[in-house]
């Protein structure tokens, strides 16, 4: 079935991306370098097909919605190595890059959650995948000692980029319900494990 796209998907994919970039350059006064460098350039990059991904929410549920929704969140996926390794290698790293890398990598959970959960292959529980780590924030206006910065983890980084394979596999038309409930279940369950873990350390240090 060849995709056809609503009036709407551009507005929608439209201002998604201008409210992330409004947000990025209010804060463009933390980035310590005076060039936004091609490390942030790149996370923009992925920032434009996560907003490109999203629009699909409130399209059509169709095979060939889900396929470009796919498409599309892998490539923001695969792009995710190539922000740090330009960090690194233009010795541009710093905690802005950091933080905008992490949230575009939130953003698409949620993104693939919500699809996944429109598209008829898991339960609105899936949208907890989604919601963790905006719960986990929410927390830490509440808690103090939940807004400790964390350290670097391996561990971290590792379950998130298996949480978006995993929503990008249960999403793919070629993988059907009830097995890409499963798929989404077990990397909940997982990424459920990492907030677990952390909140448990910071506790331990409050």
């Amino acid at each position: 079935m060849p995709l056809t796209l609503s009036e709407w998907y551009p507005v929608r994919a439209a201002g998604l991306f201008a409210l992330i970039m409004t947000l990025v350059v209010a804060r463009r006064d933390r980035h310590p370098f005076p060039l936004f460098g091609p490390a942030n350039l790149t996370t923009t990059l992925r920032a434009l097909l996560v907003a490109l991904t999203a629009a699909f929410i409130g399209e059509d549920v169709t095979e060939s919605a889900a396929a470009s929704a796919v498409s599309l969140g892998g490539g923001a996926a695969a792009l995710d190595a190539l922000d740090g390794w330009l960090a690194r290698r233009t010795k541009m790293a710093s905690a802005f890059g950091a933080r905008f890398d992490m949230e575009i990598d939130a953003l698409l959970i949620l993104v693939l959650a919500i699809l996944v959960w429109r598209h008829g292959k898991a339960g609105s529980w899936v949208l907890a995948s989604g919601l963790l780590r905006y719960g986990f924030v929410a927390a830490g206006w509440a808690l103090p000692w939940m807004r400790a910065p964390l350290p670097p983890s391996v561990r971290g980084k590792a379950i998130c980029a298996v949480q978006i394979v995993a929503l990008l596999l249960a999403l793919a038309p070629f993988v059907r319900a009830p097995v890409s409930a499963v798929v989404a279940a077990v990397a909940l369950g997982v990424l459920s494990y990492s907030f677990l873990i952390d909140t448990i350390w910071l506790w331990k240090r409050r």
